[in-house]
């Protein structure tokens, strides 16, 4: 039971550190990919880059 005990301690040590960490980083990313959103509207036109081309890429590091 004693391990147990300290197995749960542990684990509900970590969750407590890393999952607000874990949620600051979704939220981060989650404003990246709408920054990158919005930035592809004139990025296209600007650089002759096709949606596909586009989507290519930037799934590339959304991956």
């Amino acid at each position: 039971m004693d391990q147990d005990q300290a197995r749960r301690s542990a684990t509900a040590k970590a969750a407590r550190r890393l999952l607000p960490f874990l949620c600051l980083c979704y939220a981060v990313n989650f404003l990246d990919r709408v920054n990158v959103g919005f930035a592809a509207l004139a990025m296209n036109q600007d650089l002759g880059l096709t949606p596909s081309i586009f989507g290519a890429g930037a799934g590339i590091f959304f991956i």
